[in-house]
C-alpha cells in the first residue's frame, strides 16, 4: 500500500484512542556498535519477542489506535526476521525503523516494505564519525547504505543526534542530504535520568556531548526552521523545533510529557512503559485490560508532571499532544508522503 494511501486509511483509527498516535519499540537490546553516547552496547540482552509474538503485540497496539510505529533498539536489522515483522507492521502503520548504517545494505530486501528507513550519522567527518559509533568503518557504511537504499527506491533518510560534536556543523549537514533528496529528521542529546527501575537504558552521561555552545544551538535551530521553510526534507515540524529553541534559550519547557497518552515505549521483551527510563507497567499483552484503567490514568498525571529528560522524540509527540495535535502529525506524514510518491513516479519514468 502507497503511504498516500496508508495515511488516509489511518485518519479513520484515530477515534478508536484519540489520545494514542506512536509507539516505540525497542524491539531488540544486540547492538553491533559501540556508541559513545549509549549504554545498550555495554548492557546487551540476547532474549526477545518471537515473531509470532511481536505480531500479536502489533495486533493489540492497533487496536488501541496506534497509528505509527518506530522500531529501533539496540540494531533490530540484527534479528533475522526483521523483514517479516516490518512487512506485517507496515500493513497496520505508518513504519519505521533504524539502523546505525552497519546492516541496510544487507538486508534490502526485508525493508522494502517499510515506509522509513533512519540510518544514523551524526556528521559528515569520517573521522569523527567513526570516534562516535566506537567502530571503524562506520561512516563509509553508512554513506554506502544511504546511497545503495535511495538507488533501490526504499525511503531512506538520516537521523542525526544533535550534540556539541556537531552542533556547528547541523545546518550544512542538513543542506548536504536535502540537496540530494534525502530527508533528515533529528534526535537531540540527552541521557537517562536514574529512576530506580528503568526499563530500557539507553543515553549515558558524556560530557563530550553536553552543549557548551548554547548561542551556536540556537542559531542552527533558527536556521533549521528557515530550511523547513524552504525544503520537505527536513522532517521535523515547526512546533518541535520552537519548543526545543525555547528551552534550550531560556529553559523554559512549553510543553508537558504526555506518556502512556500521546506514545508509550514497549521493550525486547514486550514490557510497556510511558519512557525508556520508567518502570515497566504491564506487558503488551496486558495492554488491552489495563490502557484505560484508572491506575492508568493516575501514571499519565504522574508523568504529565515529569521534567527529566528532552529526549526530542518526546517533545515532538507531547507538544503535538491529543486529537488537534495527531492531525496536525497526521498533515505531515501526508506531505511526506506525496513528496516520496512524486519520487516513485519520477524514478519509474526513469526506468521506462
Amino acid at each position: 500500500m502507497s503511504l498516500p494511501a496508508k495515511v488516509l486509511r489511518l485518519t479513520t483509527r484515530l477515534f478508536k484512542s484519540p489520545r494514542t498516535y506512536h509507539a516505540q519499540w525497542m524491539i531488540t537490546r544486540r547492538c553491533n556498535y559501540r556508541c559513545r553516547g549509549c549504554s545498550v552496547w555495554e548492557d546487551q540482552d540476547t532474549r526477545e519477542l518471537s515473531t509470532e509474538e511481536v505480531k500479536e503485540g502489533l495486533d493489540i497496539l492497533s487496536d488501541l489506535g496506534v497509528l505509527e510505529i518506530v522500531f529501533s533498539g539496540g540494531n533490530p536489522l540484527l534479528r533475522e526476521d526483521i523483514g517479516e515483522i516490518l512487512d506485517y507492521a507496515s500493513e497496520r502503520f505508518v513504519t519505521t525503523v533504524y539502523d546505525n548504517g552497519s546492516m541496510a545494505a544487507k538486508k534490502i530486501d526485508a525493508l522494502r516494505n517499510a515506509d522509513f528507513v533512519a540510518i544514523s550519522l551524526d556528521t559528515l567527518d569520517e573521522k569523527k564519525n567513526d570516534y562516535l559509533k566506537g567502530v571503524p568503518g562506520s561512516w563509509k557504511k553508512a554513506m554506502e547504505s544511504i546511497r545503495l537504499l535511495k538507488e533501490e527506491g526504499i525511503h531512506v533518510g538520516v537521523s542525526p543526534t544533535i550534540s556539541q560534536f556537531n552542533v556547528h556543523e547541523i545546518v550544512d549537514f542538513t543542506r548536504y542530504f536535502i540537496k540530494r533528496s534525502i530527508p533528515v529528521w533529528y534526535c537531540f542529546y540527552w541521557y537517562d535520568y536514574p529512576f530506580e527501575d528503568s526499563m530500557f537504558k539507553i543515553g549515558k552521561k558524556n560530557d563530550e556531548y553536553m552543549i557548551r555552545d548554547k548561542k551556536a544551538l540556537v542559531e542552527a535551530l533558527d536556521s533549521l526552521l528557515k530550511l523547513r521553510e524552504e525544503s520537505d526534507y527536513v522532517y521535523i515540524t515547526e512546533k518541535t523545533l520552537k519548543a526545543l529553541r525555547e528551552f534550550v534559550s531560556s529553559g523554559v519547557r512549553k510543553w508537558r510529557c504526555h506518556a502512556l497518552d500521546s506514545f508509550l515505549i514497549v521493550d525486547h521483551l514486550g514490557r510497556v512503559a510511558g519512557c525508556h527510563s520508567r518502570e515497566p507497567v504491564a506487558t503488551i499483552f496486558e495492554l488491552p485490560k489495563v490502557w484505560r484503567s484508572p491506575e492508568f490514568e493516575k501514571l499519565r498525571k504522574e508523568y504529565n508532571q515529569c521534567t527529566k529528560c528532552a529526549y526530542l522524540c518526546y517533545i515532538f509527540y507531547s507538544v503535538h499532544a491529543g486529537l488537534s495535535g495527531t492531525f496536525e502529525m497526521l498533515r505531515d506524514q501526508w506531505k511526506n508522503a506525496k513528496l516520496l510518491l512524486k519520487e516513485e513516479q519520477e524514478i519509474k519514468a526513469d526506468i521506462s
